[in-house]
This record gives C-alpha cells, sequence and structure tokens, in this order.
C-alpha cells in the first residue's frame, strides 16, 4: 500500500513524502505609492483651457516598486527510496526501447515529413491546441499617428487681464493647445484658448513647437459659431497634420488625442473611441455648442484646441471641452464644421459663418409623436422664449428666410438635396456654405413639400 500524506500534516514530518519548493518562487514585492494629484472644483462643464493658471508641478511622484533580490531555493535532501533501483531500471528500459523505435521510424523516412500545424488538424469550432492570435495593429496605429501628428501639435500660451467686480484688472494666463494645418504657419485652435472669460482676445500669444522653437502668435480671427479660432505665425516650412473628414465616423472606431494637458506635460498623447455623435453641451458663459463628437480619449484641462485623430493619423475634430465630474466624456468640434473658416484664412477673407434667420427645433421620433408631426426628422420653425424670458421670433423680420417666404411653423426637410436629420442636423449641413451663397432649401407645409431659394447671410457677431 503506497503511503498517502495525512491531510494535517506539513512536508518534512516523519512519513510524509518531501515536497520540493519551487526554484522560481517569487518574492514579495513591497507597496506601490501611487501619485495622485489634488483634485480642483470644476464647474458644471468644464472647458478643456482657458484663463486658469497653469498648476503647479506637483513634487511626489509614484516610486516604482524595489527590484526583488534574488533567492536560491535549494531543494530538501531526499531520504533512500527502498523503490529506486526499480524506477531506474525501467526507465533504462523505456529509453532503450524508444531507441529502437526512433532508428526504424528514421529508416522509413517518418521524420523527415513536414510538422501539419495544430489549427489544420483541429475540428470545426473546436479550441483544443489552438492559440489564438494576437492583434497589435491598433497598438502600431497610435505609435505611428504620434510620430507623424506629434510635430504638428503646438502649445500656446495667451497672456491678457481680466476685469473683476471692482473693475481692477487682473493679470491672467492661460495654456492650452493648437494644430497646423498649412505650413505657413496657420494654426486651429479653440476660441477660449486665445480668449478670457469677457471674451476679450488675449494681448500676448507664445506658440511652442515640439522642437522646442517658439513663435509669437497673432489671433487671426475667431468663429461666430463655435468654439474655434485661427491663429498665424509668422514662419514657412512646418509640419503639418493631414486633414480628415468627420462626417464618415462611426461609433466605436479608434481616435488619438494630442495636447498639453494642464499646460505642462506637452505632446500627451492618449487613445479611446468615438463614444458617440452630435452631442449638445451648454459650457462655461452659457453658450451651446452643437453636434459634437463624444470620445473617451483622455482629454484635460489644456488638450484644448489639439487635434482629435483617426488611426491613420488624420485630423477629425479639435478637442473642447470635458464633462464636469466625469470619467472618460470629452468632446470636441468636427473638423468638418471647422474646414469653412480654414479655407477663408488661408484666403485672407474675414472669417464669417452663413446666416439664415430662423430659430427652429430638431425632429426626432419623440417630439413627431408627442406634437403629431407628418415626419420623424428634420427641423421645424418655431419660435420660443430664451433665458431671459423674452419671446423670440420663429423667423427674424427682414432675414435671408423672411425674404425667401419661409414661415413659422414650416419643416425644412433638406438643403441641397442633403436631407437634415440627427446625422446631418441643420446647422451642420449650413456650415458647409459661405455667406451670400444662394441655396435650395425644401420645407414641407400642410402636408405638401415645395423649394424656397434662400440667399444666406452673414451671421452676427453677438449670436
Amino acid at each position: 500500500m503506497t503511503d498517502q500524506p495525512r491531510p494535517d500534516a506539513m512536508p518534512g514530518d516523519p512519513g510524509q513524502p518531501d515536497i520540493p519548493a519551487p526554484a522560481d518562487a517569487p518574492p514579495e514585492w513591497e507597496e506601490t505609492r501611487v501619485y495622485t494629484p489634488a483634485s480642483d472644483a470644476r464647474p458644471e462643464w468644464a472647458r478643456s483651457s482657458g484663463w486658469d493658471e497653469p498648476p503647479a508641478e506637483r513634487a511626489s511622484w509614484a516610486q516604482a516598486p524595489a527590484r526583488p533580490e534574488t533567492v536560491t531555493v535549494t531543494p530538501r535532501s531526499r531520504r533512500p527510496s527502498p523503490f529506486g533501483e526499480v524506477i531506474l531500471a525501467a526507465i533504462l528500459g523505456g529509453v532503450l526501447a524508444s531507441g529502437g523505435t526512433f532508428l526504424a521510424l528514421d529508416a522509413s523516412g517518418a521524420l523527415n515529413r513536414p510538422a501539419t500545424p495544430a489549427a489544420a488538424t483541429a475540428t470545426a469550432g473546436s479550441t483544443v491546441g489552438a492559440r489564438q492570435p494576437v492583434t497589435l495593429d491598433e497598438s502600431s496605429a497610435i505609435i505611428d499617428v504620434a510620430a507623424k501628428v506629434s510635430p504638428a501639435v503646438v502649445r500656446i500660451t495667451a497672456e491678457g487681464s481680466n476685469t473683476n467686480a471692482l473693475g481692477d484688472q487682473i493679470p491672467q494666463t492661460g495654456v492650452g493647445s493648437g494644430v497646423i494645418y498649412d505650413a505657413s504657419g496657420w494654426i486651429l485652435t479653440n476660441r477660449h484658448v486665445v480668449t478670457n472669460d469677457s471674451a476679450q482676445i488675449a494681448s500676448k500669444l507664445t506658440v511652442e513647437l515640439k522642437d522646442g522653437r517658439q513663435f509669437d502668435g497673432r489671433v487671426y480671427g475667431v468663429d461666430t459659431l463655435t468654439d474655434l479660432a485661427i491663429v498665424k505665425i509668422e514662419a514657412t516650412g512646418l509640419p503639418t497634420a493631414a486633414i480628415g473628414d468627420s462626417s464618415s465616423l462611426k461609433v466605436g472606431q479608434l481616435t488619438i488625442a494630442i495636447g498639453s494637458p494642464l499646460g505642462t506635460y506637452s505632446n500627451s498623447v492618449t487613445s479611446g473611441i468615438v463614444s458617440a455623435k452630435g452631442r449638445t453641451i451648454t459650457v462655461d458663459g452659457g453658450q451651446q455648442l452643437t453636434n459634437l463628437i463624444q470620445t473617451d480619449a483622455a482629454i484635460n484641462p489644456g488638450n484644448s484646441g489639439g487635434p482629435l485623430l483617426d488611426a491613420a493619423g488624420n485630423v477629425i475634430g479639435i478637442n473642447t471641452a470635458i464633462a464636469a465630474n466625469s470619467n472618460g466624456i470629452g468632446f470636441a468640434i468636427p473638423i468638418n464644421i471647422a474646414r469653412p473658416i480654414m479655407q477663408q484664412a488661408l484666403a485672407g477673407q474675414k472669417l464669417a459663418r452663413p446666416y439664415i434667420g430662423i430659430r427652429y427645433e430638431p425632429i426626432d421620433l419623440q417630439l413627431a409623436t408627442r406634437d403629431k408631426l407628418p415626419v420623424n426628422q428634420g427641423a421645424i420653425v418655431r419660435g420660443g422664449q430664451n433665458a431671459n424670458g423674452q419671446t423670440n421670433e420663429a423667423v427674424v423680420p427682414g432675414g435671408p428666410a423672411d425674404k425667401a417666404g419661409i414661415r413659422d411653423g414650416d419643416i425644412i426637410v433638406s438643403v441641397e438635396g442633403q436631407s437634415i436629420d440627427t446625422e446631418h442636423p441643420l446647422d451642420a449641413v449650413l456650415s458647409q456654405f459661405a455667406p451670400g451663397q444662394t441655396v435650395s432649401v425644401t420645407i414641407l407645409r400642410g402636408g405638401s413639400q415645395q423649394k424656397v431659394s434662400v440667399t444666406l447671410g452673414t451671421r452676427p457677431t453677438n449670436l
């Protein structure tokens, strides 16, 4: 009868078989301390940059665990076994027998045939002996994009002043990011990066490239529609980023953000996915931003104005805001909305947005059901009250829509053949046209469709 160890016995006790300690038993590691910066209070919607002072460098850093000492484990000596001679004889017999088998197989040529991969012999649906492939494409894409686009991402330091409640001028400095889109020194960034809380443009801009070069910058113009601005520096032959197409974005696709988080860590790279499209938020000062890309790529104060990129390194958005008290909820302005003002700047034109002169609500299934509308998509022209309780007319008297005959209650279903829906909201579609351009607008009135021609005006700066 073979001896069995007692359940309560320990190795080394009399009558118990010895259990060797593993030769590579890992030593214990000391606890790792974690670097956690103190959290700052943020407003309901915290923008990624602005006129906040850059945070001071933290003195406490994470300490890596100490290198473990090499430990040599010496096996316990074994007592002679009465079965040792029998086991040795069996091993020798097996070796001699296998040697004969090897000679026979070698003589027949069986050992010279190529091996068959395990995956080829597995039956359908079987995972026995099969190794799942490891894909590094996503990691490689991020590495390639970082190397290609980082030289075109800049850090922008804005200096100016703001007036407090007592009328005193308080000096302020803010840090944000930007992306070079033309080699002659044209940079796209956020409006709030280059202006203070009172929408005053900074008195001094310093633009720093990844290679350490610094240039004085000037604000060429700010966008009247959304949180964008164009900055110009006097230089040529600069690295540029390729401009992509945000209309083809899919929820779930890879996104990469590059910028200067906290105004300190220049050219930081983070990655995530497109979490959603068509988001609407209200930022500090009450401005409403629409048609935004939501991403979970880490965006922090200082990332504002930096590019959001796809897996090929094309700019698909400009990072603009983060949700307060959130983890992984950031927003970017689609690059297709920025494209018209980028082109205007290159042409030496004043930055201007088209204006149709209506108030409207985008139609979805809920609104259509509630108001018993004849369609589930489009934009219904209707008035409403503003934040001050004042009533705004649906159609601005004397405006482009009024001149074209558009009325309160009309539903705009398409512009120049482009259907108005959740993927193509009215303001985003109109932003692709220039002021002064005449467009064909299809409206639904009284159950029938009709087309009207609208000559777009220039969007006022106070909207």
